[in-house]
């Protein structure tokens, strides 16, 4: 009587040394990398899957009108750091709807700083600033007219002129002959870089820069100095722009509209860029 025992679905050994006497040694080499490579790619997108159905689950909540269920679902994707212009247009319609006007256009402006050209965002914020009455800071007119591209356009332009300046430098350096019109071009190229980058640090320090933040709390008011009791410079409708200049433990100071200037309350301010 034969004791051996042989696992349920266990090929008998004479099958494996079949297979291993007709596949080449760089064959089963190859099978081995065409298995990885499928084992790599089935789990890259499930990854990608995963937000893509977060995403769509807190879109069919929204639609059901189980509007703090799909902001949760957002958050939670925004949180992951999945970042999107629809992201935060679709999280700031579910504020909306809870009338959270505050969150609703901090998440609008977050759209449109990632997508300037973003009509949907660009309408309902609007609404949204209607309905809190909200307060807006005033661009200056240098700003105005530097916004005609965004900043990204502006540091692909510096860059693009910066290398083409460069390169018409080390072609000058190496020909035998200069031309003048190779060394103008290089010299506006790098001109144009220089201009780029000013246009850049002005926009980004400006009033819809990095320090631009969103009054998110209710009956704010923004005050001479960092005590509840201080005076009042400023009410602040949810929704309203200002501007850090700096931070003092629990509180900011910012500048507002109607160019004043005052402290709030950290809690009650959300930056745009996160």
């Amino acid at each position: 009587m034969n004791n051996r025992r042989e696992h349920v679905g266990a090929q008998p050994s004479w099958l494996w040394g079949w297979r291993a006497s007709c596949l080449p040694a760089n064959g089963i080499h190859q099978a081995r990398r065409l298995c990885y490579a499928i084992f790599c790619a089935v789990v890259v997108s499930s990854a990608f899957a995963q937000p893509d159905s977060q995403f769509n689950k807190a879109n069919q909540q929204y639609a059901q009108g189980h509007f703090k269920e799909a902001i949760a679902g957002y958050e939670a994707l925004v949180h992951e750091g999945q970042w999107n212009a629809n992201l935060f247009y679709d999280l700031g319609n579910a504020y909306f709807r809870t009338r959270d006007f505050g969150r609703a256009i901090l998440n609008y402006e977050r759209a449109l700083a990632l997508d300037q050209h973003h009509p949907e965002a660009t309408a309902n914020l609007q609404i949204a600033r209607d309905e809190s009455r909200a307060l807006e800071l005033q661009p200056t007119k240098l700003e105005r007219y530097l916004q005609f591209a965004s900043i990204n356009q502006y540091s692909i332009a510096a860059a693009v002129a910066l290398w083409l300046g460069i390169f018409g430098i080390v072609a000058l350096f190496f020909a035998r002959r200069r031309s003048a019109a190779m060394m103008l071009l290089s010299i506006l190229c790098l001109l144009l870089c220089a201009a780029a980058v000013w246009a850049i640090y002005t926009l980004d320090n400006g009033s819809n820069g990095r320090a631009l933040a969103i009054v998110t709390g209710t009956d704010v008011q923004a005050r001479l100095a960092t005590a509840d009791t201080a005076n009042s410079v400023l009410a602040l409708p949810a929704g309203s722009e200002i501007k850090i200049l700096s931070t003092r433990g629990d509180w900011m100071y910012a500048a507002l509209p109607n160019d004043l200037r005052g402290w709030i309350q950290t809690k009650n301010a959300e930056q745009v860029r996160l």
